[in-house]
């Protein structure tokens, strides 16, 4: 089995956490190799995922370190996280369980799907999402206005500060924050929930990702268009922007623990 090893490389302990895995990997007998960032920092040798041709992917870091990874994948590839960031929803293990789980891969692991969403204008593609992608002003305190159209019918409209496009998987991230509701991730659903919105009666949508869904800007303020915290794009001032559910999910390895628990568990730690 070939492994692919990412770590954060602002924290010394998180690199060298990720140098012993692969001193027990490769005494194990497994193939694990550094991707180009983490060898940089090491001193070391490494690849690009690209090039890797990799099982799995183990990423040491928390969820921005996640979101990256897979960011820059070119196919799916099954990631487990291991927690070295603040909370960590997207890592399933914590450093102290890591070592005795990941000497299990080589015998075989189940993988669970997450939903992406894709975004478009036209037939120009935006990117994928995992957690979610935020139209926000370019001008701070400046507020913006969606119009949200649903199979062709446009069924609500929004003055807000900004609006987050949310997968299940990412409404225990911004989402929740901005006052969200928790999301099942088996749930193919795309979760809208406006930031600090000008009317009251404006609330959070859940909407099935196999409708045709578009997000109207109609603003005399610049926006930007920010998918999973990684990539930015200027957006303007009167752009309609379509969602779907991406064709392409996102892969992590399936370590047998419950979702509700699993946020519980964390959101004990806030």
């Amino acid at each position: 089995m070939r492994i692919l090893l990412v770590s954060r490389i602002d924290n010394r302990d998180a690199l060298a956490f990720a140098e012993k895995i692969k001193t027990v990997l490769e005494k194990q007998g497994s193939d694990v190799v550094f991707d180009s960032d983490t060898a940089k920092y090491l001193g070391s040798t490494g690849c690009s995922q690209h090039d890797a041709d990799a099982s799995v992917v183990i990423v040491v870091g928390g969820d921005g370190t996640i979101l990256r990874t897979i960011q820059q994948m070119d196919r799916p590839v099954p990631v487990i996280g291991i927690n070295w960031g603040e909370v960590g929803f997207l890592a399933d293990l914590e450093p102290y369980e890591a070592l005795e789980y990941v000497q299990k891969l080589a015998s075989g692991f189940s993988v669970e799907e997450r939903m992406r969403i894709s975004l478009s204008n036209g037939n120009t593609f935006l990117g994928n999402a995992l957690n979610e992608a935020l139209i926000v002003t370019v001008r701070p305190a400046k507020m913006l206005k969606f119009s949200i159209i649903v199979d062709g019918v446009t069924t609500e409209q929004f003055r807000s500060d900004g609006l987050l496009i949310s997968t299940p998987t990412g409404s225990t991230a911004y989402a929740m924050s901005a006052g969200g509701p928790i999301v099942d991730p088996r749930i193919q659903g795309i979760l809208l929930v406006p930031l600090a919105p000008y009317m009251l009666s404006s609330r959070p949508h859940l909407i099935s990702s196999d409708r045709l869904l578009e997000i109207k800007l109609e603003s005399s303020k610049p926006a930007n268009l920010v998918i999973d915290g990684q990539k930015t794009i200027e957006l303007g001032t009167s752009i309609t922007v379509s969602v779907k559910r991406s064709e392409r999910p996102a892969l992590f390895v399936d370590i047998g623990r419950n979702f509700f628990e699993k946020v519980d568990n964390k959101l004990r730690k806030l």
